[in-house]
């Protein structure tokens, strides 16, 4: 039987944050940062707006990655990297933690991914930490809009 708890994160999870929605991925992953439980080295090397649907997605890869680092695999640590580059946008977030096997959130990641026509390389060998490679093609760009933020 799912909790209520667990019901409003399902319904939470399909709500983008007002900061991604507005300001875009760079202040949306450095939100996510600030708020991680663990250090966060972030380097974003994505200039200007990217589509909406990669945004999202890049956030929930992120925000899954981070989790994972800090209540599955016990990280102490964690870098994550996003830049763009002949159409794709390539995350890779690393940690120095141990097990991703017991939580399905990492693996549920592959359905967003793959709906996009990405590609996803999740690897933990024991002992080695957890190493997550995502790419998603960007199939426009909206580099002019900044939505007041910076």
């Amino acid at each position: 039987m799912t909790s209520a708890v667990d019901e409003l994160r399902e319904i939470a999870r399909g709500i983008h944050p007002a900061i991604l929605t507005e300001c875009g991925l760079h202040p949306a992953l450095r939100a996510l940062a600030r708020r991680s439980t663990i250090p966060v080295h972030l380097d974003v090397r994505a200039e200007g707006r990217l589509p909406e649907h990669v945004e999202v997605s890049t956030y929930y890869v992120v925000a899954e990655a981070l989790t994972n680092a800090a209540k599955r695999a016990h990280a102490s640590t964690v870098t994550v990297t996003v830049d763009t580059a002949d159409a794709v946008v390539r995350v890779s977030v690393n940690d120095d933690g141990a097990d991703f096997t017991r939580g399905t959130g990492l693996l549920g990641l592959k359905d967003r991914v793959q709906a996009l026509d990405g590609r996803i390389v999740l690897r933990s060998p024991r002992g080695a930490g957890t190493s997550l490679r995502v790419e998603l093609p960007l199939t426009a760009t909206n580099a002019d809009a900044t939505y007041g933020c910076q």
